[in-house]
């Protein structure tokens, strides 16, 4: 069934703002750490790491950021290999790079962006991270749309398709500028309006058993009128994810081990590893084997026990006791910690 007639009238979409800012200041989460005295920078380096990340899992990460890069120009001027090792468990390095990235960028401008437009031009700063940082930290609107808000609205007005294809996201971000509120009013929280999307997605609109009887919107709910909840979002297409091998070599002297630092680009981008050649090598013994789920695809890797590591690398030889001082991929972390300790 098509969403296209299903068009909610003004007076309607006021009132879906409202309950939504109501409900998010009685029954929302307001003691997250990046609520706490906000600014811009913060809302920057929460919403960077909850990109694909729980919010149980951020919190540490956050406290720990803040206490070693307290602003933009303590993260701008930081060592990259600083700021790979705060990061290192997250995953999606690539988000750890763009956060220095548009670190040094704001620095160099001279003031942190108060504009949607200006915003934008942030590296690593898409739709949704200038939505977030024009709502939470500037009071001003700023729509977003993420999956907690994508799913709430899908069921909200029943809208079908494939969610992340253009003709979704396209009504979607209709949807969220219509109903984000326009500026500060004393009714018209935009703060209170973008927590409370995403407070309701987490713990009430959930992908599974939302919890309708509890829905401030309720009354509102196209999915919910047409006992069609679990229709929404449709179901993308299940896809085949392929395996790749990877060969990594094991290289020792005493207690230490040979770690390389990997290329700025492709997986595991400025981190710390084991040597990997582009194949296994000759007469090796296989010392090791581990795996690790990425987006696209899974990685099976065997470690092979070698003399040497390989050349045109920057590398260390870096003591069992000492591992914790480099940024390392977590499946690789996991596995020298098991080896070493034995």
């Amino acid at each position: 069934m098509s969403s296209s007639h299903n068009q909610s009238a003004p007076r309607n979409q006021h009132a879906i703002t409202d309950q939504v800012i109501n409900w998010q200041q009685s029954h929302g989460r307001h003691q997250l750490p990046w609520q706490q005295d906000v600014t811009p920078y913060k809302v920057l380096v929460s919403e960077l790491m909850l990109q694909q990340t729980q919010v149980a899992t951020v919190i540490p990460y956050f406290q720990r950021w803040m206490q070693k890069f307290p602003t933009v120009q303590a993260l701008a001027a930081a060592p990259e290999d600083e700021v790979m090792r705060l990061w290192q468990g997250l995953g999606y390095y690539a988000r750890a790079r763009n956060l220095q990235k548009a670190a040094r960028f704001i620095t160099e401008l001279g003031e942190f962006p108060a504009t949607l437009e200006a915003l934008l031009q942030v590296p690593g700063v898409g739709r949704y991270t200038a939505g977030a940082i024009m709502s939470f930290a500037y009071q001003q609107h700023g729509p977003i749309v993420d999956g907690n808000v994508r799913r709430l609205y899908c069921r909200l007005f029943a809208l079908d398709g494939v969610p992340n294809t253009p003709a979704l996201e396209k009504q979607l971000w209709a949807k969220a500028e219509q109903l984000t509120p326009q500026h500060q009013k004393p009714h018209a929280d935009c703060r209170a309006f973008a927590q409370g999307l995403l407070d309701l997605g987490a713990t009430v609109c959930k992908p599974r058993q939302p919890l309708c009887d509890q829905c401030p919107l309720a009354s509102h709910c196209q999915a919910l009128v047409q006992h069609r909840i679990s229709d929404f979002p449709n179901a993308k297409p299940k896809k085949i994810v392929p395996v790749k091998d990877g060969h990594f070599l094991l290289v020792r002297k005493a207690q230490q081990v040979l770690l390389v630092k990997r290329p700025g680009a492709g997986i595991w981008p400025a981190l710390w590893c084991l040597p990997q050649p582009a194949e296994a090598p000759l007469d090796a013994e296989l010392v090791g084997e581990f795996s690790h789920q990425f987006t696209h695809y899974k990685l099976q890797a065997k470690v092979w026990s070698a003399e040497a590591g390989i050349e045109d690398a920057e590398q260390a030889w870096v003591d069992a006791a000492n591992l914790a001082d480099f940024g390392l991929p977590a499946p690789v972390r996991v596995y020298l910690e098991t080896l070493l300790k034995a």
